[in-house]
């Protein structure tokens, strides 16, 4: 189910814009962990700029510092002041900082958490402007980037607020596994007195818009966990899931959204019932990540829904412990390089379909001839 986009849709994004590149943004994060290592990895493969046109906005001797460090000889960026000067064959990068700045590989540091904000603020200020199309983050530290400009959890939230979206969620995304929470980075005891019925239809909306214009899934389907074991065993171990949850998916499902649940996260995951769904809410963050990095860890990509822009990031962290060891993989990151630009299709194949509703029929009736 997860892999069953329609063929009409694959084969109108193919028709429509495979003759033009998406120009990816991309803010470093963190300058002391593996941001640059997987980049570069990532960039080494020349087949990568058919698809994209990547602009890193971060500093060139940072870049040659790591790579340096890395030992990798066969790699350099071409340093550009705007985003139209980039080379459609090249990794591309902006210097947003011309001083030397110290690095200390896998350590947090206040300098790398300032140089991580303004690669932040200089990427969102050019996709505002359209001189991007879409934005991948690299991994920042979510405790040195803290400051009078930025004070949030993280990426996620800062972002709902520079583009004025209160309804957003953060959607963790692998080939067999889209998985969202209606609370994210809050302390655990305080998950019970956030939830609500609205809260939760609320993300149950986002889930399914965004499956339908983000992922090409005309009719997707939702699963939606419980919070307490066993759902709590009608109201044994706990209320919430019958008193808040259920009607929640009910709506829901009036409404005209396929969404089911709530399902104990336990024999969810573990008789694989996750396969037959398009999408699944968790309550919170822990109960989403733990079964999707065990899943997906290496492939994995945070995408955030709701907002009017695109951005992606690796599904991972700063990794100070391997950083500068040449052990990072940039699966992820390159993964998350292919989700920002398939998004960025499917949202220009989405709004050119309203655009002219007759052009399903037609879509659909092409595919079914084959």
């Amino acid at each position: 189910m997860f892999n069953s986009k329609p063929t009409f849709m694959i084969k109108n994004i193919q028709k429509e814009t495979s003759d033009t590149k998406v120009k990816v943004g991309i803010s470093h994060g963190d300058i002391n962990g593996i941001s640059y290592e997987i980049m570069i990895k990532s960039f080494l493969d020349n087949r990568i700029f058919d698809e994209l046109t990547p602009v890193v906005f971060g500093m060139s001797k940072v870049a040659s510092y790591h790579r340096k460090t890395l030992d990798i000889k066969d790699f350099s960026f071409n340093i550009i002041k705007h985003p139209d000067q980039a080379n459609l064959k090249r990794a591309n990068i902006i210097n947003c900082h011309e001083e030397e700045v110290k690095i200390d590989l896998g350590k947090s540091t206040e300098i790398a958490g300032e140089m991580s904000l303004l690669s932040l603020e200089t990427a969102i200020k050019s996709l505002k402007n359209k001189e991007i199309d879409v934005l991948v983050t690299a991994p920042i530290n979510k405790e040195n980037i803290q400051s009078e400009k930025f004070h949030f959890p993280g990426h996620t939230e800062y972002l709902a607020r520079e583009f004025e979206t209160k309804n957003y969620l953060m959607l963790m995304v692998s080939n067999n596994l889209r998985i969202g929470s209606v609370t994210s980075h809050i302390p655990i005891k305080n998950v019970s007195d956030e939830l609500s019925e609205e809260l939760i239809y609320n993300k149950i909306n986002i889930l399914n818009e965004t499956l339908k214009k983000d992922f090409a899934i005309r009719k997707p389907t939702i699963a939606v966990l419980s919070l307490n074991p066993h759902a709590g065993d009608k109201g044994l171990i706990g209320n919430e899931d019958t008193e808040i949850i259920t009607p929640a998916i009910k709506k829901a499902f009036d409404a005209g959204i396929l969404s089911f649940g709530p399902y104990p996260a336990d024999g969810f995951f573990g008789t694989s019932n996750y396969q037959k769904f398009d999408g699944i809410l968790a309550m919170y963050h822990d109960q989403a990540m733990i079964p999707f990095k065990t899943l997906s860890f290496d492939t994995g990509v945070n995408f955030t829904a709701g907002l009017p822009i695109v951005r992606t990031s690796p599904a991972h962290g700063t990794a100070y412990d391997i950083a500068g060891k040449n052990l990072a993989s940039p699966a992820s990151f390159r993964q998350a390089l292919y989700l920002a630009i398939d998004i960025f299709k499917n949202r220009q194949m989405y709004e050119e379909i309203n655009k002219n509703p007759l052009k399903i029929g037609q879509a659909e009736k092409n595919g079914e001839n084959e």
